[in-house]
Formats: structure tokens, C-alpha cells, sequence
């Protein structure tokens, strides 16, 4: 039920965001103690601010209206995705390249499952990161297959 949700959502909110230069980082449809929530991460260019995201929720309600694909009531979240992004797809990963990323993966590489570092640079099959242990920096190949979940990373100096 909730795949089906989001991917409706994304079907109608995609060309919504098209028609205003913005593009679509992810949908949840997510059960929060009693209350369900339907959030919508976006992002441009220019990046998103209050304006943009009100702009898109309303449109966004008056689709979902007209549908009415959620059986519950339920609560809509617009919003930019925040410092720390998430990284799903491929052409996030490309974006990224040269920034700060904290990656998980399904299975321990190198004895860990937790990465942190700089996104060196990303072909479609290998993930390469550069990451700082002690004072050495040391590159790390991890399998695009076996990324679990990845974001951007803020540091702090």
C-alpha cells in the first residue's frame, strides 16, 4: 500500500515540479504513532525556500484531490531535503562527487559498514570514497549494489 502510494504521488508530483525547474529527491508515506504522513522532499538549482514549498503543496493537494488515492487521512509535508540530502539515485551520487557523503552498506567492507568521507567519484557500479583515518587518507571501493542508504554529510571544523 505504501510503495503504490508513493509511487502515485511521484507520477503526479514529478511534472508539477518540472513546470517549476524543481526536481523530486523522495516520497514517504509513513505511519507516526496514530497519524500517517505523506512528505515530499524537493529541490533545485537555486535551492528550495518556504514560498517554493507552499507553492508545491498546493498544487499537489488539488491533484490529490482529484484522485484521492490515500484511503486515511493523513498529513502533507513539503519540504527540501535538508543539509544532509539523501543520496538514491545515480545521478545523485554524480552531483556529489567532491562532496562530504556518510555511506552504509549492506555488508562490511573492510570490517565496517559506515563510510564517511569524500565522494571521489562514482561510475554507475563503484562507489569510491576518500576517507580520513588518523591522519591518512585512504580510498575505498565499495560496490554501487551494496549501498544500503547514503546522504550528504555535514562537518564541521
Amino acid at each position: 500500500m505504501s510503495k503504490k502510494v508513493t509511487q502515485t504521488v511521484e507520477e503526479l508530483v514529478i511534472p508539477i515540479l518540472s513546470d517549476l525547474q524543481m526536481e523530486l529527491v523522495d516520497v514517504e508515506y509513513v505511519k507516526e504513532g496514530k497519524d500517517w504522513f505523506l512528505r515530499v522532499f524537493i529541490d533545485s538549482d537555486k535551492g528550495v525556500d518556504i514560498e517554493d514549498c507552499g507553492t508545491v503543496s498546493e498544487k499537489l493537494s488539488e491533484k490529490l484531490d482529484e484522485i484521492d488515492p490515500i484511503p486515511y487521512n493523513y498529513f502533507l509535508e513539503v519540504s527540501s531535503p535538508g543539509a544532509e540530502r539523501p543520496l538514491k539515485k545515480e545521478s545523485d551520487f554524480h552531483k556529489a562527487i567532491g562532496k562530504q557523503v556518510y555511506v552504509k552498506t549492506y555488508e562490511p567492507i573492510e570490517g565496517t559498514k559506515i563510510f564517511e568521507g569524500e565522494l571521489s567519484s562514482f561510475d554507475g557500479n563503484t562507489v569510491i570514497i576518500t576517507v580520513t583515518v588518523k591522519t591518512r587518507k585512504k580510498t575505498i571501493e565499495i560496490p554501487y549494489e551494496k549501498v544500503a542508504s547514503a546522504r550528504l554529510a555535514v562537518t564541521f571544523h
